[in-house]
């Protein structure tokens, strides 16, 4: 199979399940962010002014000029252009190497992730990041072991909030998440923690970009046994894929495979309930807490 294989503690589990390597200090980012927030200035730019220029919002410009998170490709194409940065800005991204709170092996599949133009997860372990609490979230991250320390506990939290603008900021980006039952069942942090899990899954869910299937407890074939996959398309319309293990993390580039997991996820969203019998069985589970 290829691809890019990486193994290490958690794989990418430092960003989305809080089991993982201790967070790296990204230098380089905390320096490209002082390199837009300089040419900004030049230009005359305050962080609101600039913001609508670049096509972003102004969160996220404070998040990368504070070096807090990884600049999307077009962030840095026009903020070269607004700020008539005469390359500045192209060459400091060409040594952008870590992200806070994410493991060197999920990276790469971050980077694509916050340019995709469609993003599919199918999840048998855990809520995915995406959709976590901090409630839920911090829960997580407290009961990984060996322990986290506090500092690095804040890196993932704050990774992992930064992460979840996408489902607000990419509207046109197309989210499906295939859950399964027990995930909800299982009442990770206790009651409240998982009604106010409940209650946010079934907000994010009436997002237009966003959909959320439940995989019923009982099902007599289930094209998912493998495990959990993400999938997602590029603005260039190629597909990449990645899986993860407890001690492996597997970035798929090979379009064989990808194809294969394509038929994988596309047979369990007919598997799945219904988007409306999804809602209604969350809506019900809630209830019952």
């Amino acid at each position: 199979m290829s691809g890019l294989r990486v193994c290490g503690r958690g794989s990418d589990v430092t960003d989305e399940t809080g089991a993982g390597g201790e967070p790296e200090v990204s230098d380089s980012l905390r320096a490209f962010g002082e390199v837009v927030k300089a040419f900004r200035k030049r230009a005359g730019l305050t962080q609101e002014t600039f913001a609508p220029e670049v096509g972003y919002s102004v969160p996220t410009v404070a998040s990368i000029e504070q070096g807090r998170r990884f600049p999307p490709r077009d962030f840095i194409e026009r903020a070269e252009r607004i700020l008539d940065a005469f390359g500045a800005l192209r060459g400091a991204a060409r040594h952008l190497s870590r992200q806070p709170g994410l493991a060197s092996w999920f990276r790469q599949w971050a980077r694509l992730e916050a340019e995709a133009v469609s993003l599919y997860t199918y999840e048998c372990r855990l809520i995915p990041g995406l959709l976590q609490t901090e409630a839920y979230a911090r829960t997580l991250f407290v009961n990984q072991l060996p322990p986290l320390g506090d500092g690095q506990i804040e890196a993932q939290w704050t990774a992992r909030a930064d992460r979840q603008r996408l489902l607000r900021e990419r509207v046109n980006t197309a989210f499906s998440f295939i859950l399964e039952e027990h995930l909800f069942l299982r009442r990770t942090g206790g009651t409240d923690v998982m009604r106010e899990l409940l209650d946010h899954v079934l907000e994010i869910a009436q997002l237009r970009n966003v959909e959320v299937q439940v995989m019923p407890l009982v099902r007599e074939s289930h094209a998912g046994l493998d495990g959990p996959m993400r999938l997602l398309e590029t603005q260039e319309n190629k597909w990449f894929g990645y899986c993860e293990g407890q001690e492996s993390g597997q970035f798929i580039a090979d379009s064989k495979v990808v194809s294969m997991l394509q038929m994988r996820y596309a047979r369990m969203r007919s598997q799945a309930l219904t988007l409306e019998d999804s809602l209604s069985l969350l809506q019900r589970m809630r209830g019952t807490l």
